[in-house]
């Protein structure tokens, strides 16, 4: 073997043994345990990027644990292929976006390849391929004539110098991200999934503390993520009475405008109504107000989201309508709001500036009246300065509310639900912030959603036996709008399936939510053209001791960034596939980890012109201050930038740690580390530095550190098998041999320390600790190399034992060189291949001491440590702590009053 520890060398013969062994096809197997691991499926956006290696290196350490302990796994990897990205791309490369998404594939799977993840490549998927999104289209058909799918009109970004649909992400500041031009709010058609239909059982299933909570082995963060955007209420439902006319004669909605509450216990602190810009109200209002037409289209400009509204100034305008109050019969003005989204609710709120905050803060604004309904003992209302307990429902008591003053939260909801609906004007109901799940999206690169256009039958569903409607892959985003709109090939020859006339498809795509929220079940059954699921899925998403029902795959890992929308979407579109009698689960992810990000340091500058540009760690160093903080950074390389070259020494800004970022220059290229390390060092480097659910900080340093200690590996296996262990080899090939070997005192203390890690590190793979597993790795080398007593009985034996238990312990993490050392000292001859050879066991053995260290004390204070036989009593652990030269030592010729034994950890001696 080599003298020399060569990664590109060892990972390269690596390679070449599990190709030629097929070694990570996986079949169903009932005779063995199965065990699904699943990553999440990565974009293919170009290159790897050090959060991929770590979360793909936990993947694969579970995977070939697990594998060595029996069980069938499956670890398979696919591409959400679709998306926005791919048409920026286009837009500025003047290439298909077919053509960038399938040369990122083929670049970044060599890239995964070169890590030495054990793939099933035989299960990869592509959302972007025909034969994977044909199974979409065949779903939304089936939830169309379910009628879980729908259309209706929609509220929309709108570019009107591109003439195109804008997603959120791409409205900065109220503009188009590209053309600059202020983004208008239009109402096209769209189709939507009913995903509040099973809104009750996503929160079931996920609720912290829930009766029904079957989502135990998640983490509560994500858990109560997903409570909080599912968002169930309760309140009260309500209508505040009008005779507001449209023009045509008729009662605008009814003579009714609608709210909820879940504060019906302060309705009688309501002193205006906000409605959104889209309300049919205010737009009876603006049709003979031009200012107020003016406001409304201003409020249509830019972000529709929650998060959008809460983050902009609160503004509304009068619209000079009334509605009345449905207790007191007063007259409540309406505004306008920005705030008030139309599509969540009746797109209405009651305004109670004495206990909402938001509503205190617009009524100083525009000086409308503030009344105080609730009373907290003790505190003083104050009318120009909000305090928090003006909205405590816990201690507040109704005031100023007539025959419901007096009251606490709930018996005032109560009774103000029942004068409601003696009214006929209100009930008690349940709400949920979650909304139904809009999949239409107006962009070219996505799933086509399979509807044909009749003018005369209206929209149809394209029929089954023309699935898939394929996407022209040819077409080049220009700018302009949707390519598909003028694409000759997408709608030549398009006939209405129902009466046979010249129709034309439909041009929106899906949601890429769509493709992400099914790939992990098609992994199951990828090679059936025949089926959107089979037989896989039934193996690898199921329990096989349950009949039916639970949770499907075993562990999914990947980034808190996904922990709502498509960890719900996916739970969503479970529920729908099992209700469609396709699955058996009732939930698609039995554990999930969500791992931490990779960090690295963030320098920048601000250039001559305002604008900032960022730099390279490796072309900056940090100034220290005198307590050797960091105080700053400067660089200690010259740097061409906006402003010509910057010479060494120039002052450059420290913006402290954060997440990798192309953008930012503090990424690190995996491919770089590999071809300077090897995959190993930068697979074991990530796994050593950090617990996996939490950030991990880079480190040059750090990554050195990992090669060092995988040079020590590799040396220490060069040593040994310098020696003629052959032999020992053979002892070491089943327990029962060991059983035979006489020991000598070095010997017994080696196996005691490599079984007492062994069994600590079995426990940090059960519990995915890998940082620990590694460092378990690291004190078994240690102990390894410490041992000198060549020549004691059974000391080879020991050596042999102890290194195979740390190739096998730490081939998870670095299977490229433990593979090596393995075979080419002759360990796969009495074992088998690492790939399946037996995960090592405790033996029971090798923890009985011959010897106790145990750590003594004078009167409390630790003055050193005595070894007695391990069966030692009381008495001679007694006699033993006397007899020692620290108790003469530090006793000072006092007698001993009493000595307290801790058996096997300490003896104390009270002089």
């Amino acid at each position: 073997m080599q003298d020399k520890y060569n990664p590109a060398e060892v990972e390269r013969a690596a390679h070449a043994h599990w190709t030629a062994r097929d070694a990570y096809r996986v079949t169903e197997d009932a005779a063995r345990p199965k065990y699904y691991a699943c990553s999440m499926l990565p974009y293919p956006s170009g290159k790897l990027h050090m959060g991929h290696v770590r979360n793909y290196t936990i993947n694969d350490m579970l995977t070939r644990q697990l594998r060595m302990q029996g069980y069938n796994v499956l670890m398979p990897m696919g591409w959400d292929a679709f998306g926005l990205p791919a048409e920026n791309a286009a837009l500025k490369n003047k290439v298909p976006p077919a053509q960038w998404t399938w040369d990122n594939i083929a670049y970044m799977k060599r890239q995964m390849q070169a890590m030495g993840l054990a793939i099933d490549w035989s299960r990869e998927i592509a959302t972007c391929d025909p034969q994977y999104y044909r199974w979409n289209q065949w779903l939304f058909l089936k939830m169309l004539e379910k009628g879980i799918a729908y259309r209706k009109t929609q509220v929309v970004n709108w570019d009107p110098v591109d003439q195109t649909v804008l997603a959120n992400e791409q409205v900065i500041d109220g503009r188009g991200w590209r053309t600059g031009a202020l983004v208008e709010k239009r109402e096209i058609p769209g189709y939507y999934l009913k995903i509040t239909d099973y809104a009750q059982e996503l929160l079931d299933h996920v609720q912290l503390g829930g009766e029904k909570a079957t989502l135990t082995g998640w983490p509560d963060k994500v858990r109560l993520m997903q409570e909080n955007w599912i968002g169930k209420s309760s309140g009260v439902r309500f209508a505040f009475p009008h005779d507001i006319r449209g023009a045509d004669g008729q009662l605008i909605q009814d003579g009714r405008l609608y709210v909820f509450t879940t504060r019906a216990d302060t309705i009688m602190g309501v002193t205006f109504c906000a409605v959104a810009p889209e309300h049919p109200l205010a737009q009876h209002a603006a049709a003979g107000n031009p200012l107020l037409a003016a406001f409304i289209e201003d409020c249509k400009k830019g972000g529709t989201t929650e998060a959008e509204l809460a983050a902009k100034e609160k503004v509304g305008m009068a619209t000079g309508l009334f509605v009345t109050h449905p207790l007191t019969d007063e007259q409540i003005p309406v505004w306008v709001g920005n705030y008030v989204l139309m599509g969540y609710g009746d797109g209405a709120v009651m305004g109670v500036p004495g206990h909402d905050e938001r509503d205190f803060a617009f009524a100083l604004k525009y000086g409308l009246p503030i009344e105080q309904v609730v009373l907290v003992d003790g505190e003083e209302f104050d009318f120009q300065r909000w305090q928090d307990w003006y909205g405590d429902k816990e201690r507040g008591v109704t005031i100023n509310s007539d025959n419901f003053s007096g009251l606490s939260h709930q018996e005032a909801v109560a009774a103000v639900a029942h004068a409601l609906q003696e009214k006929g004007l209100g009930e008690l109901k349940t709400t949920w912030r979650l909304r139904d799940w809009g999949i239409s999206r107006q962009r070219y690169w996505g799933t086509p959603i399979p509807i044909i256009h009749c003018v005369d039958c209206g929209p149809q569903p394209v029929p089954e036996k023309d699935l898939p409607v394929v996407l022209p892959e040819g077409l080049v985003p220009d700018g302009s709008g949707n390519p598909l709109v003028k694409s000759a090939e997408f709608h030549a020859g398009v006939t209405c399936p129902c009466c046979g006339k010249a129709a034309r498809r439909e041009t929106d795509t899906m949601d890429t939510f769509v493709d992400s929220s099914w790939y992990f079940m098609r992994y199951c059954d990828a090679g059936n053209h025949e089926a959107m699921v089979d037989g896989g899925t039934d193996y690898w998403m199921r329990d096989a001791q349950r009949a039916s029902g639970g949770s499907g795959m075993d562990q999914y890992i990947g980034g808190i960034e996904h922990a709502i929308l498509h960890l719900l979407y996916a739970r969503f579109w479970t529920k729908v596939m099992r209700d469609l009698g396709l699955v058996q689960v009732d939930e698609p992810f039995t554990r999930l980890l969500t791992q931490g990000m990779v960090l690295n340091h963030i320098y920048s500058r601000r250039t001559a012109r305002g604008g900032k540009e960022y730099f390279w760690p490796h072309d900056v160093e940090h100034v220290l201050d005198d307590a050797g903080k960091v105080a700053g950074a400067r660089l200690k390389n010259a740097v061409e930038s906006a402003d010509g070259l910057l010479p060494v020494g120039t002052p450059i800004d420290y913006e402290g740690v954060g997440t990798m970022s192309k953008s930012k220059n503090n990424g690190v290229d995996p491919q770089e580390l590999i071809e300077k390390y090897g995959a190993d060092t930068a697979r074991l480097y990530t796994m050593f530095t950090s617990p996996p659910e939490l950030t991990l900080e880079w480190n040059d340093a750090g990554v050195e550190g990992s090669h060092r200690f995988l040079r020590r590996v590799w040396n220490f296996g060069v040593r040994l098998g310098a020696l003629d262990h052959g032999t020992a080899l053979a002892s070491v090939a089943g327990a029962a041999s060991l059983q035979d070997v006489a020991f000598g005192s070095a010997a017994r203390a080696l196996r005691l320390e490599i079984h007492t890690v062994l069994k600590q590190v079995h426990y940090d793979y059960q519990r995915m600790q890998y940082n620990t597993v590694v460092s378990g790795a690291m004190k078994m080398i240690n102990a390894l190399e410490d041992f000198k007593a060549l020549d004691e009985p059974g000391a080879q034996v020991a050596l042999i034992e102890g290194f195979g238990i740390l190739l096998r312990v730490l081939y998870p993490a670095t299977p490229h060189i433990t593979h090596a050392l393995w075979s080419q000292l002759g360990y796969a001859g009495v074992l088998g291949d690492l790939l399946d050879a037996p995960w090592p066991q405790v033996d029971p053995s090798a923890l009985v001491q011959d010897e106790l260290e145990l750590v003594l004390q004078i009167n409390g204070k630790l003055r050193g440590a005595i070894r007695v036989p391990a069966s030692a009593d009381k008495a001679a652990i007694e006699a033993a702590a006397l007899a020692s030269d620290e108790f003469h030592k530090f006793a000072e010729g006092r007698a001993a009053r009493k000595v307290v034994v801790v058996p096997g950890r300490l003896v104390n001696v009270v002089v």
